[in-house]
């Protein structure tokens, strides 16, 4: 019998289906080992694994004496509580508690984390009034649970009340407050409790307040508590690290998060994410191509999340040859697609200038939204299909997505790039009435301004210019510099150049063009003081640059940069083309 019972608990734990469960029942009810105390707690465990039917589960539970012990069925309350369908854990309460069965202050704390992770509010203050009624109110793990539960869900002002109401506070109290209101976005309240706790952190807390850090940008505080952690070693630096790096991503600090990511002595998934999706968000997206080469090099499989963030940076470089290689992997690797991973995917081929294969991403996508639209609309606005972006517009009110701010900017942009004056005023003037009620911002009338100015319409350019209800940009006054230059419009520019005082805008791009305007026009005093103004403001000619991809690697070159490894190589071949083009020219003169 003994030699039965260690193997029918062995079949217990390796069994996997149902039915092969039914038969081992049946045999633990023949040879009556069904009410050994040992074969019953692999049961319990059995049934919290594998989600199984919850009357059957609590049926088999029935020949138990809960007055001896209610330890098997707080497990199996708290097996389903921890399971994806934490809602069983509550249902499981319900019927154990009718068979009979009185809850202890072991039974709260799983069912409210049921609560907890299925939203169930109501349910949540209803097994509060239970516990209240009970005596279980007064100990510190069941307040806990109520405290966890009630910020989860939303309720921060009950959450703090039962806070305050606790005698007795330890570390995974003032967490569980604290990451109340860093779920629902109080992330100053979330510093402000931290600053006052009176017991030592966890590494809950940490992880908490460093989000709040970063969603708020206070890099000085994030980094004190950088060097609070390290006078406090905790049990699991992974997760710290993961969560100081994402503080100093969002802070936009790269160089500090590159030096954490590089001091762990371990490293997942949620690693490599952070630092990767960190360099693109940070406009670093040659960076984050090479981490994730090492990334693979280390064993670790990309998700979603990083094969996301690797499109985005896909797209910033023109890197087509890397990005058509993503798009293989994700099919190879029978990755799922979702909209966000679709979207991108879009985007970069748009970004890339393949319309046809973003086009053919769009159509084979099973769901969308509007970021989806609004990717296919940009991208076909920004390659000059102005005509098929309207079109796809229409399409996209048939299926009845709303457009928001971005859909009209892919619109007025798309209409800007080819020429499309009238419908250009149409959609600018009807994002403003019904059904749409879309405000148009500055980056609206940038693009109505630049749309004017192509059309040499600077009479009306300037008129939508003074009836803005904000300021104008820089961007705006540069678009109409620049009409001026193709008409010669001097006396403008001239007017332009006082506006620009006013503004004290940094941006080169602009006084270089109006000098080159003067120079044109042989005003070299209105050249000079152009030229003594950037001095002054200590504005210098952004250098231009140029990336290409050869072999899957995105190479960038700056104009007067001689630190690439290959420039000889690159010079001499440029050399050899100029050559070989004062050749055929000689050649051929008339050509």
């Amino acid at each position: 019998m003994h030699s039965s019972k260690w193997a029918l608990v062995d079949y217990i734990r390796r069994c996997n289906n149902w039915r092969s469960f039914k038969q081992i029942h049946a045999q633990l009810l023949t040879t009556g080992l069904v009410y050994n105390d040992l074969i019953t707690n692999s049961l319990v465990d059995y049934f919290g694994k594998t989600i199984a039917d919850v009357d059957y589960a609590c049926d088999l539970l029935k020949h138990l004496d809960w007055r001896s012990s209610s330890f098997p069925f707080n497990t199996l309350i708290s097996g389903y509580a921890g399971s994806d369908v934490p809602r069983a854990a509550v249902l499981v309460y319900r019927r154990l508690v009718r068979d009979g069965f009185v809850p202890d202050t072991f039974t709260f704390p799983p069912v409210l984390k049921s609560c907890t992770k299925s939203l169930g509010m109501g349910e949540g203050r209803q097994f509060h009034a239970v516990i209240f009624n009970m005596g279980f109110s007064s100990h510190v793990y069941v307040q806990n649970s109520l405290v966890h539960m009630y910020g989860v869900c939303g309720d921060c002002k009950g959450a703090a009340i039962m806070f305050d109401e606790m005698l007795v506070r330890d570390a995974v109290s003032w967490t569980c407050l604290l990451s109340g209101f860093v779920k629902t976005g109080l992330f100053d309240e979330a510093i402000a409790l931290f600053l006052r706790m009176d017991v030592e952190p966890n590494v809950a807390t940490f992880v908490s307040i460093l989000v709040s850090c970063g969603r708020k940008g206070y890099l000085n505080l994030g980094k004190g508590i950088h060097g609070l952690s390290f006078k406090r070693p905790v049990d699991t630096p992974l997760l710290l690290g993961n969560a100081l790096m994402d503080m100093y991503v969002k802070c936009e600090r790269l160089c500090e998060a590159k030096q954490t990511f590089d001091e762990l002595s371990e490293r997942d998934v949620v690693s490599w994410t952070c630092i990767i999706s960190g360099l693109v968000q940070c406009e670093r997206p040659k960076g984050s191509l090479e981490l994730f080469c090492e990334m693979q090099q280390s064993g670790i499989q990309p998700d979603k999340l990083i094969l996301t963030s690797v499109l985005s940076a896909c797209s910033s470089l023109g890197a087509l040859d890397y990005g058509r290689w993503v798009h293989e992997y994700i099919d190879r690797r029978g990755i799922k697609w979702d909209i966000q991973i679709g979207t991108a995917m879009i985007d970069m081929y748009a970004k890339c200038g393949c319309i046809k294969k973003a086009l053919q991403t769009f159509n084979e996508m099973p769901s969308r939204n509007i970021v989806t639209w609004n990717a296919l609309l940009s991208g076909l606005a920004m390659n000059g299909h102005g005509h098929k972006a309207l079109g796809q517009f229409k399409e996209m009110i048939r299926s009845n997505i709303r457009p928001n701010e971005v859909t009209f900017l892919a619109i007025l942009t798309a209409c800007g790039h080819s020429g499309l004056v009238d419908e250009g005023r149409t959609y600018f003037h009807q994002m403003m009435r019904e059904p749409y009620n879309v405000f148009p911002r500055l980056e609206h009338y940038g693009c109505m301004v630049d749309l004017l100015c192509r059309a040499g319409l600077l009479d009306e350019a300037q008129r939508l210019i003074k009836s803005m209800p904000m300021q104008p940009d820089v961007l705006i006054w540069g678009a109409l510099l620049g009409a001026c230059k193709t008409i010669g419009n001097f006396e403008l520019s001239h007017d332009i150049l006082d506006r620009l005082l006013e503004l004290e805008s940094e941006d080169s791009g602009v006084y270089v063009l109006l000098s080159n305007i003067y120079a044109t026009n042989k005003r070299w005093s209105d050249v000079t003081k152009v030229r003594r103004l950037m001095k002054e403001k200590g504005i210098r000619k952004a250098p231009g640059s140029s990336v290409i991809e050869v072999n899957g690697k995105a190479h960038e070159f700056l104009a007067g940069d001689t630190s690439h490894p290959q420039i000889e190589d690159t010079h001499l071949l440029l050399s050899l083309l100029a050559n070989q083009v004062y050749f055929e020219r000689s050649l051929y003169p008339h050509f």
